[in-house]
């Protein structure tokens, strides 16, 4: 007998009834409404746009002082690669280096102009920095010139008179300056013991004619060259108290160039004179000798 399979009735399943899909017209996603300019919903806003274009004119000045700054910088460069020409001190420039730097300074005044509205009251001081590596640039270059005419230094007074009005020289600029004119003599005056068999410098008139010795012997005509005026100059800086503050930061800096440029001089000088002892009278380097210490 077979069995037969066992088959629930139909009654036993729970049935569902599946949704059906309408097929009727859809509607279409409602649209927001056009976008409008909404008002400040803090008294800060308008507060806070005035901070956002008062820093936006503050970096716009800010780049503005430190481009101008490059390009006095690269322009009192070429002012000193000008006069390293010169052979002689104290003489008048030669009409081509004359002609060289005066362009060039013309250039140097233009630029200063052009950022001084960006230097004007509280300004002045927020962006010395930014302006600062040009003056030093400057001064070095415009002090470098004075000593090749007048074989002295220039002051801060005569300095100031070169800058257009509204550019205030301060003196730590000034006194960077002539650190870095110690290195320029330094180039000065080997290259004109390399190119001349002697060392750069003339007489001058001083105040101590009146105290007799060599001087009164002199005539009253005081012998100065560029190892002595190095000396001096030496002296004067190891005599300064610069402690404390930026400038005594950047001072130590450049203390120890300024008396490694110094020794150069001098240990050249020796060795010029005791050289010299055992040259014959009248002797001059040859002339590619002197060829290649120009170009360099």
């Amino acid at each position: 007998m077979k069995r037969r399979a066992f088959s629930p009735p139909h009654d036993s399943y729970p049935t569902h009834s599946m949704p059906t899909k309408k097929t009727g017209p859809q509607m279409p996603p409602p649209t927001s409404p056009p976008m409008t300019a909404a008002a400040p919903s803090s008294p800060f806003t308008s507060m806070f746009s005035a901070f956002r274009a008062e820093l936006d004119e503050h970096h716009d000045r800010r780049e503005r002082v430190i481009k101008a700054s490059r390009d006095i910088t690269a322009l009192s460069k070429k002012m000193i690669f000008s006069l390293q020409r010169a052979r002689d001190v104290p003489a008048p420039l030669p009409s081509s280096i004359v002609g060289d730097i005066t362009t060039r300074l013309a250039n140097i005044t233009e630029l200063f102009s052009s950022i001084v509205p960006d230097l004007q009251g509280p300004n002045a001081w927020r962006y010395q920095r930014q302006v600062s590596s040009g003056v030093q640039e400057f001064v070095e270059a415009v002090s470098f010139q004075h000593y090749l005419t007048t074989q002295c230094l220039i002051m801060v007074e005569e300095t100031q008179r070169l800058l257009p009005k509204g550019v205030q020289l301060m003196e730590d600029d000034y006194l960077l300056g002539l650190y870095d004119l110690v290195g320029e003599l330094m180039r000065f005056a080997i290259t004109g013991m390399a190119t001349g068999g002697k060392l750069p410098g003339g007489d001058s008139r001083s105040d101590e004619m009146q105290s007799g010795g060599d001087i009164e012997a002199l005539g009253g005509v005081r012998k100065r060259d560029v190892v002595q005026d190095l000396r001096e100059l030496r002296t004067a800086f190891e005599g300064m108290d610069t402690r404390g503050g930026s400038l005594g930061r950047d001072v130590e800096k450049k203390m120890e160039v300024m008396r490694t440029c110094v020794e150069k001089v001098e240990n050249a000088a020796y060795g010029m004179i005791i050289r010299g002892r055992e040259r014959p009278k009248g002797w001059v380097p040859e002339e590619r000798i002197q060829e290649v210490v120009e170009s360099y």
